[in-house]
């Protein structure tokens, strides 16, 4: 558990607190969750769909000297104001996005990207080879696992790369690329 990466959440409370992957992780203290927009940590990378940097092995040296990872949750009908609003106020972190995956969440189950706040922070943990954390943050919700299940080749495939640009490629073999 010591060299877990920090994981914290900017919750923008838009969605539906029943459904709030966050507040769930933060309530067993598997991450640490700010309301405020203004305290995110100091360094790390704020995940950012629209960043056009993927998160990969040419992040773990910065990992490596205890940089967080940063997710948003926010609504997705609301994710570019949401988003403005948070680089605005925490230029230094590094937008990253990630390579393609399905949710295994129930609110988007199948869907390609639209990965709730918990999966999209365990993805980033197991493209950072930290699969057990990955699994321990997944643990408590009833669809965790098949998450897993569900991404196994693409992320065996996203973890074995030795590159950001190497991932991208793999993406395409995963699914079809847009025109």
């Amino acid at each position: 558990m010591g060299n877990d990466v920090p994981l914290h959440i900017i919750h923008l409370e838009q969605d539906d607190p029943k459904k709030c992957t966050a507040r769930k992780l933060a309530s067993r203290d598997l991450a640490t969750l700010h309301f405020d927009t203004r305290r995110p940590p100091r360094r790390g990378y704020l995940l950012d769909p629209s960043a056009g940097t993927i998160l990969g092995p040419d992040d773990l040296p910065m990992i490596h000297k205890g940089a967080a990872l940063v997710a948003l949750d926010c609504s997705w009908k609301r994710l570019d104001e949401s988003l403005h609003q948070i680089r605005t106020k925490s230029p230094r972190l590094e937008g990253r996005t990630l390579p393609l995956v399905l949710a295994a969440n129930p609110v988007s189950w199948g869907q390609p990207g639209r990965l709730s706040t918990v999966e999209a922070l365990a993805m980033c943990l197991i493209l950072l080879g930290q699969d057990d954390q990955a699994k321990r943050i997944l643990a408590p919700f009833a669809w965790g696992e098949q998450f897993l299940l569900l991404n196994s080749e693409p992320l065996t495939a996203y973890k074995n790369a030795k590159s950001r640009d190497e991932m991208v490629d793999i993406q395409w073999e995963f699914f079809d690329k847009p025109e």
